[in-house]
């Protein structure tokens, strides 16, 4: 067990209160100033440009855009849960169109799990429209249907 009982001419805080010595304030009342930022060795830089080349990017853009649109079929049993109206939905084997390739971003690639945004149209029972079912999904999660 850690005591903080010292003496009150020991210490240059209140000796009523035990205050950790990563504390901020344990440097208000100290002999020993607290150090400044750039006497810290702290530094913050931020990372402007991309190292991805911008013409390898551009070709993946272009064969996503060829993507987009094509219809497709879950071929992996996959289940999904946010949809209010059907709750455990199993999407394998239903039928879908790409909406989005979601990897590329503002013209840079960025790391998307499920890069394709694929979008299912389901009758429910009791509703005159289908229900639009919205799921991000891998390649080797569905194949092309011609």
């Amino acid at each position: 067990m850690t005591s903080c009982a010292t003496t009150p001419s020991t210490l240059p805080f209140s000796p009523l209160r035990c205050v950790s010595p990563f504390h901020p304030t344990r440097f208000l009342n100290s002999p020993f100033p607290r150090p400044s930022i750039s006497q810290r060795g702290f530094s913050c830089h931020v990372a402007v440009s991309s190292d991805i080349s911008s013409s390898v990017t551009s070709e993946e853009e272009a064969e996503a855009a060829a993507k987009i649109g094509k219809k497709v079929r879950v071929t992996v049993p996959l289940k999904v849960y946010h949809v209010m109206k059907i709750p455990d939905l199993d999407l394998c084997g239903l039928e879908g169109a790409i909406k989005q390739y979601v990897a590329i971003w503002k013209g840079k690639r960025i790391t998307a799990n499920l890069p394709f945004k694929v979008e299912f149209l389901i009758p429910v029972e009791g509703q005159d429209k289908p229900v639009k079912v919205l799921a991000h999904l891998r390649e080797d999660e569905f194949e092309y249907v011609d």
